[in-house]
């Protein structure tokens, strides 16, 4: 709709032209071409605006999307026999693999400065603790409180940011870091029974989106200096070893004679959420910024559990949808308080 009303006004701006410029003297005449070209560049130039934007979007929307259906495909794929080390190394190093095979060709170094690795081993030590979080919180819990728990993320993230000195939080910011963590007990209180079974899975879920915002925050600074693509390779790598060595024993127990299902659903969480949204998140927030980019990245928790609740038919209780509408909430009045952090920042 806005491209045709765009090109539109130039075919309506381009037969006036010739009218008004044969009913001109030659100084005239220039005037009129000026002025019209200039209205020319302008729409064309609003044009490519809106058309950068759409598409932008769109690149959001595929990311949170492929982000959102991790949960459910992870769930899956250890439901039907991977087990969670053996599952996590594997799909860490098949990543590694291909991020190393992109990038180097690409950038023709991997080089980090040496001044960089202190930085670098904080980031795999968090990048750690958080696929280990992550991969037993879907083990002991369902995908969909898991998804909501991610939720905290943006609180976990200022938080962290605040403790460092990069952000300053003010009153209603706090506020939010209440409504929120409210909505964590209320969604653990609804998974019921002990800390053993769905509440450890709570638990876990919880500390994976503590770790991933201050794996966020850690890598911040690294963001000025190299590609996305490159710390991916250097991270992915060095995590993957880790878990390797912590899962050698499920590794050698492991048996691989599964479905097609099962295997599809490994390709996908290997590509998808670790490889394809790489580059799709980066290109876009090139275009948008962060600042809108973070505006999709919100939707991830709560699109995940409406995906969990239709692929894998789990259940909600009150409580659950409570805290996750708390959650929520403390999202929403959060990011009213301060803008999100830039890598660069």
């Amino acid at each position: 709709m806005v491209g045709g009303q765009v090109f539109d006004e130039l075919e309506d701006t381009g037969s006036q032209l010739v009218g008004e410029v044969r009913g001109r003297g030659a100084d005239d005449r220039i005037d009129v071409v000026a002025g019209r070209l200039s209205h020319k560049a302008k729409a064309n130039a609003r044009f490519q605006s809106v058309r950068r934007v759409e598409t932008a979007d769109f690149l959001l929307l595929a990311t949170v999307s492929l982000w959102a259906l991790n949960f459910t495909v992870s769930k899956y794929i250890l439901d039907h026999g991977f087990h969670p080390l053996s599952y996590s190394a594997v799909r860490y190093s098949a990543a590694a693999l291909v991020f190393v095979a992109i990038t180097f060709p690409w950038e023709r170094s991997l080089r980090i400065a040496r001044s960089d690795w202190p930085l670098i081993a904080l980031a795999v030590a968090l990048l750690l603790a958080n696929q280990l979080s992550f991969v037993y919180a879907l083990y002991f819990t369902t995908a969909t409180t898991t998804a909501l728990l991610f939720g905290t993320l943006p609180i976990f993230t200022a938080l962290i940011s605040r403790l460092v000195g990069i952000e300053r939080l003010g009153n209603q910011f706090w506020i939010a870091a209440l409504l929120s963590f409210s909505g964590v007990v209320l969604v653990t209180a609804g998974s019921g029974r002990s800390l053993s079974g769905d509440v450890k899975g709570d638990l876990l879920a919880v500390l994976g989106a503590a770790t991933w915002g201050g794996y966020s925050v850690t890598i911040s600074p690294l963001m000025r200096r190299y590609s996305p693509f490159r710390l991916s390779a250097v991270l992915l790598a060095f995590v993957s070893v880790p878990l390797l060595l912590l899962g050698s024993r499920q590794l050698e127990a492991q048996s691989y004679d599964f479905g097609w299902l099962v295997w599809a659903g490994f390709a996908f969480a290997v590509l998808g959420p670790l490889v394809i949204t790489n580059l799709l998140w980066f290109t876009a927030i090139d275009q948008v910024g962060p600042a809108r980019a973070s505006l999709f990245a919100n939707l991830q928790p709560f699109l995940a559990a409406v995906i969990a609740l239709l692929l894998l038919s789990e259940n909600l209780t009150r409580y659950q949808i409570a805290g996750g509408l708390a959650i929520g909430a403390g999202i929403v009045l959060s990011r009213r308080t301060q803008p999100p952090l830039e890598p660069g920042e």
